[in-house]
Protein backbone atom coordinates (compact mmCIF):
# COMPACT_ATOMS: atom_id res chain seq x y z
CA UNK A 1 0.00 0.00 0.00
CA UNK A 2 1.25 3.57 -1.19
CA UNK A 3 0.92 6.54 0.87
CA UNK A 4 1.29 9.36 -0.29
CA UNK A 5 3.34 11.25 2.17
CA UNK A 6 3.47 14.52 1.14
CA UNK A 7 -0.31 14.51 1.10
CA UNK A 8 0.19 13.12 5.05
CA UNK A 9 2.08 16.06 6.13
CA UNK A 10 0.29 18.57 4.50
CA UNK A 11 -3.33 16.87 6.39
CA UNK A 12 -1.62 16.37 9.68
CA UNK A 13 -0.14 20.06 9.61
CA UNK A 14 -3.78 21.48 9.16
CA UNK A 15 -5.51 19.44 11.34
CA UNK A 16 -2.95 19.99 14.24
CA UNK A 17 -2.87 23.70 13.44
CA UNK A 18 -6.90 24.39 12.93
CA UNK A 19 -7.01 22.37 16.68
CA UNK A 20 -4.48 24.23 18.07
CA UNK A 21 -5.69 27.87 17.01
CA UNK A 22 -9.39 27.10 17.40
CA UNK A 23 -8.00 25.98 21.33
CA UNK A 24 -6.39 28.95 21.91
CA UNK A 25 -8.89 31.67 20.41
CA UNK A 26 -12.05 29.97 21.27
CA UNK A 27 -11.93 27.12 24.09
CA UNK A 28 -8.82 28.41 26.37
CA UNK A 29 -10.77 31.48 26.90
CA UNK A 30 -14.19 30.09 27.42
CA UNK A 31 -12.48 27.11 30.35
CA UNK A 32 -10.96 30.18 31.95
CA UNK A 33 -14.29 32.29 32.11
CA UNK A 34 -15.86 28.97 33.37
CA UNK A 35 -13.47 28.37 36.34
CA UNK A 36 -13.27 31.95 37.05
CA UNK A 37 -17.33 32.04 37.19
CA UNK A 38 -17.17 29.57 39.82
CA UNK A 39 -16.02 31.52 42.52
CA UNK A 40 -13.00 31.89 44.70
CA UNK A 41 -8.91 31.47 43.54
CA UNK A 42 -8.01 29.58 40.48
CA UNK A 43 -4.94 27.41 40.92
CA UNK A 44 -2.35 27.46 38.15
CA UNK A 45 -2.59 24.19 37.69
CA UNK A 46 -6.69 24.32 36.49
CA UNK A 47 -5.53 27.19 34.33
CA UNK A 48 -3.42 25.09 32.38
CA UNK A 49 -5.45 21.49 32.44
CA UNK A 50 -6.49 21.18 28.92
CA UNK A 51 -8.03 18.30 26.89
CA UNK A 52 -5.13 16.04 25.73
CA UNK A 53 -6.38 15.99 21.79
CA UNK A 54 -5.02 19.56 22.14
CA UNK A 55 -2.15 19.02 24.11
CA UNK A 56 -0.98 16.20 21.08
CA UNK A 57 -1.55 19.38 18.69
CA UNK A 58 0.21 21.71 20.32
CA UNK A 59 3.08 19.11 21.14
CA UNK A 60 3.17 17.96 17.20
CA UNK A 61 2.32 20.84 15.18
CA UNK A 62 5.52 22.69 15.12
CA UNK A 63 7.66 19.64 14.28
CA UNK A 64 4.87 18.76 11.62
CA UNK A 65 5.19 21.88 10.08
CA UNK A 66 9.28 22.04 10.32
CA UNK A 67 9.21 18.76 8.53
CA UNK A 68 6.53 19.99 5.59
CA UNK A 69 8.68 22.81 5.02
CA UNK A 70 12.07 21.15 5.05
CA UNK A 71 10.90 18.17 2.72
CA UNK A 72 8.68 20.36 0.10
CA UNK A 73 10.81 23.19 -0.24
CA UNK A 74 15.12 22.28 0.83
CA UNK A 75 15.99 18.85 1.13
CA UNK A 76 14.12 15.48 0.36
CA UNK A 77 15.91 11.78 1.49
CA UNK A 78 15.44 9.35 -0.77
CA UNK A 79 16.82 6.01 -0.90
CA UNK A 80 18.21 3.96 -4.35
CA UNK A 81 16.65 0.72 -4.64
CA UNK A 82 18.08 -0.65 -8.01
CA UNK A 83 21.55 -0.51 -9.91
CA UNK A 84 20.30 2.00 -13.06
CA UNK A 85 22.82 4.33 -12.09
CA UNK A 86 25.81 2.45 -11.20
CA UNK A 87 28.62 2.82 -10.60
CA UNK A 88 27.33 6.81 -9.58
CA UNK A 89 24.83 5.48 -6.97
CA UNK A 90 24.63 2.01 -5.20
CA UNK A 91 22.18 -0.33 -4.52
CA UNK A 92 21.15 0.84 -0.76
CA UNK A 93 22.72 3.98 -1.34
CA UNK A 94 20.68 7.28 0.92
CA UNK A 95 20.60 10.14 -0.98
CA UNK A 96 19.99 13.72 -0.40
CA UNK A 97 18.00 15.87 -3.07
CA UNK A 98 18.34 19.35 -3.20
CA UNK A 99 14.02 20.41 -3.81
CA UNK A 100 14.72 24.09 -4.87
CA UNK A 101 17.06 23.35 -7.60
CA UNK A 102 14.56 23.64 -10.44
CA UNK A 103 11.80 26.51 -8.77
CA UNK A 104 10.15 25.86 -5.49
CA UNK A 105 6.88 23.84 -5.97
CA UNK A 106 3.49 23.37 -3.45
CA UNK A 107 3.76 20.06 -1.82
CA UNK A 108 0.85 17.60 -3.44
CA UNK A 109 -0.08 20.22 -6.26
CA UNK A 110 3.33 20.03 -7.68
CA UNK A 111 2.43 23.88 -9.19
CA UNK A 112 5.90 25.33 -9.47
CA UNK A 113 5.90 29.23 -7.92
CA UNK A 114 9.35 30.73 -7.78
CA UNK A 115 11.28 29.88 -10.60
CA UNK A 116 15.18 29.93 -9.31
CA UNK A 117 16.85 27.52 -11.82
CA UNK A 118 16.68 24.89 -14.73
CA UNK A 119 18.57 21.47 -15.33
CA UNK A 120 21.61 21.14 -17.16
CA UNK A 121 22.39 18.53 -19.17
CA UNK A 122 24.99 16.30 -16.74
CA UNK A 123 22.67 16.45 -13.29
CA UNK A 124 21.28 13.75 -11.69
CA UNK A 125 17.58 14.64 -11.04
CA UNK A 126 14.81 13.05 -9.15
CA UNK A 127 11.33 12.96 -11.16
CA UNK A 128 8.19 11.14 -11.34
CA UNK A 129 7.87 8.68 -13.46
CA UNK A 130 6.12 9.71 -16.54
CA UNK A 131 4.29 6.11 -16.42
CA UNK A 132 2.79 6.32 -12.77
CA UNK A 133 3.62 9.60 -11.17
CA UNK A 134 3.42 7.29 -7.70
CA UNK A 135 6.65 6.33 -8.37
CA UNK A 136 9.92 8.26 -8.19
CA UNK A 137 13.01 7.06 -10.83
CA UNK A 138 16.22 8.72 -10.73
CA UNK A 139 18.22 8.96 -13.62
CA UNK A 140 20.70 11.44 -15.26
CA UNK A 141 19.66 14.51 -17.53
CA UNK A 142 21.51 14.11 -21.12
CA UNK A 143 18.98 16.34 -23.16
CA UNK A 144 17.29 19.60 -22.51
CA UNK A 145 14.93 21.17 -24.99
CA UNK A 146 15.61 21.50 -28.45
CA UNK A 147 18.74 19.24 -27.89
CA UNK A 148 19.46 16.32 -30.75
CA UNK A 149 20.03 12.86 -28.70
CA UNK A 150 21.76 10.08 -30.47
CA UNK A 151 22.48 6.70 -29.05
CA UNK A 152 24.74 4.23 -31.56
CA UNK A 153 26.81 1.58 -30.26
CA UNK A 154 26.58 1.84 -27.12
CA UNK A 155 28.33 5.70 -27.81
CA UNK A 156 26.45 8.91 -26.74
CA UNK A 157 25.91 12.15 -29.57
CA UNK A 158 24.67 15.55 -28.48
CA UNK A 159 23.70 17.52 -30.86
CA UNK A 160 25.73 15.65 -32.88
CA UNK A 161 29.38 16.27 -30.80
CA UNK A 162 30.93 12.67 -29.58
CA UNK A 163 30.74 12.34 -25.53
CA UNK A 164 34.15 11.14 -25.20
CA UNK A 165 34.73 8.31 -23.33
CA UNK A 166 37.66 7.13 -21.52
CA UNK A 167 38.02 3.11 -20.80
CA UNK A 168 38.68 2.68 -16.64
CA UNK A 169 38.65 -1.03 -17.00
CA UNK A 170 36.90 -3.89 -15.26
CA UNK A 171 34.33 -3.13 -12.52
CA UNK A 172 34.37 -5.18 -9.35
CA UNK A 173 32.13 -4.83 -6.99
CA UNK A 174 30.33 -7.11 -4.36
CA UNK A 175 26.79 -7.44 -2.34
CA UNK A 176 24.01 -6.32 -3.73
CA UNK A 177 26.07 -4.60 -7.11
CA UNK A 178 27.59 -7.52 -7.29
CA UNK A 179 25.47 -8.83 -10.67
CA UNK A 180 27.72 -5.70 -12.17
CA UNK A 181 31.27 -6.91 -11.64
CA UNK A 182 33.07 -7.76 -14.91
CA UNK A 183 31.30 -4.71 -16.95
CA UNK A 184 33.52 -2.58 -18.26
CA UNK A 185 33.94 1.18 -16.71
CA UNK A 186 34.11 4.22 -18.52
CA UNK A 187 34.69 7.93 -17.62
CA UNK A 188 32.13 10.29 -19.97
CA UNK A 189 32.20 13.52 -20.84
CA UNK A 190 29.15 14.89 -21.35
CA UNK A 191 30.55 19.03 -21.76
CA UNK A 192 31.95 20.04 -18.96
CA UNK A 193 30.13 17.30 -16.33
CA UNK A 194 32.26 14.36 -16.07
CA UNK A 195 30.98 10.79 -14.83
CA UNK A 196 31.32 6.92 -14.87
CA UNK A 197 29.35 5.03 -16.85
CA UNK A 198 28.95 1.12 -17.03
CA UNK A 199 28.73 -0.88 -20.02
CA UNK A 200 28.58 -4.76 -21.31
CA UNK A 201 30.47 -5.11 -24.74
CA UNK A 202 28.65 -8.01 -25.15
CA UNK A 203 24.85 -6.60 -23.91
CA UNK A 204 21.91 -5.66 -26.37
CA UNK A 205 22.35 -2.29 -28.03
CA UNK A 206 19.13 -0.07 -27.97
CA UNK A 207 20.09 2.22 -30.76
CA UNK A 208 17.77 5.43 -30.32
CA UNK A 209 17.79 8.95 -31.87
CA UNK A 210 15.31 12.01 -30.69
CA UNK A 211 15.10 15.62 -30.74
CA UNK A 212 14.11 16.32 -27.11
CA UNK A 213 10.61 18.84 -27.33
CA UNK A 214 9.83 21.89 -25.32
CA UNK A 215 9.27 21.39 -21.56
CA UNK A 216 10.68 17.78 -21.92
CA UNK A 217 14.15 16.30 -20.58
CA UNK A 218 16.02 12.78 -22.03
CA UNK A 219 17.34 10.79 -19.20
CA UNK A 220 19.67 8.08 -19.38
CA UNK A 221 20.76 5.20 -16.34
CA UNK A 222 24.58 5.68 -15.93
CA UNK A 223 24.40 1.96 -15.82
CA UNK A 224 23.78 2.22 -19.67
CA UNK A 225 22.98 -1.75 -20.16
CA UNK A 226 20.67 -1.93 -17.28
CA UNK A 227 18.59 1.07 -16.76
CA UNK A 228 14.83 1.80 -18.20
CA UNK A 229 15.29 5.26 -19.50
CA UNK A 230 14.07 7.28 -22.13
CA UNK A 231 15.25 4.76 -24.60
CA UNK A 232 11.92 2.91 -23.42
CA UNK A 233 9.31 5.31 -22.19
CA UNK A 234 10.03 8.29 -23.58
CA UNK A 235 11.29 11.91 -22.42
CA UNK A 236 10.65 13.61 -18.57
CA UNK A 237 8.20 16.51 -18.57
CA UNK A 238 9.44 19.69 -16.57
CA UNK A 239 6.09 18.97 -13.97
CA UNK A 240 7.69 16.11 -13.03
CA UNK A 241 10.58 17.03 -11.70
CA UNK A 242 11.56 16.99 -8.32
CA UNK A 243 15.15 17.85 -7.58
CA UNK A 244 18.54 17.45 -8.31
CA UNK A 245 20.36 14.93 -6.30
CA UNK A 246 24.02 15.62 -4.66
CA UNK A 247 24.89 13.87 -1.62
CA UNK A 248 25.07 10.22 -0.33
CA UNK A 249 24.66 10.35 3.46
CA UNK A 250 24.32 6.60 3.58
CA UNK A 251 24.53 3.78 2.30
CA UNK A 252 22.95 -0.03 3.61
CA UNK A 253 23.52 -2.82 1.45
CA UNK A 254 20.62 -5.08 1.70
CA UNK A 255 22.82 -8.14 0.73
CA UNK A 256 25.54 -7.76 2.80
CA UNK A 257 23.15 -6.88 5.92
CA UNK A 258 25.61 -3.92 7.19
CA UNK A 259 26.50 0.01 6.10
CA UNK A 260 29.45 0.70 3.58
CA UNK A 261 31.60 3.16 5.57
CA UNK A 262 33.06 3.94 2.27
CA UNK A 263 29.94 5.47 0.43
CA UNK A 264 29.24 8.11 3.82
CA UNK A 265 29.99 11.35 2.71
CA UNK A 266 29.94 11.38 -1.17
CA UNK A 267 29.24 13.85 -3.53
CA UNK A 268 26.87 13.21 -6.28
CA UNK A 269 28.87 14.07 -9.62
Amino acid sequence: MNINFPAFLVLATVVTGVIWALDALIFAPRRKAVLVSGGGAVSPAEQEKIPVVVEYAKSFFPIILAVLVLRSFLVEPFRIPSGSMMPTLLVGDFILVNKFSYGLRLPVLNTKIVEIGEPKRGDVAVFRYPEDPSIDYIKRIIGVPGDHIRYVDKKLYVNGELARQEPVGKYVASGASASMSGAMEYREHLGAVVHDILIRPNGFNRDFEYTVPDGQYFVLGDNRDNSRDSRYWGTVPEGNLVGKAFFVWMNWDPVNGGITWSRIGSVIR
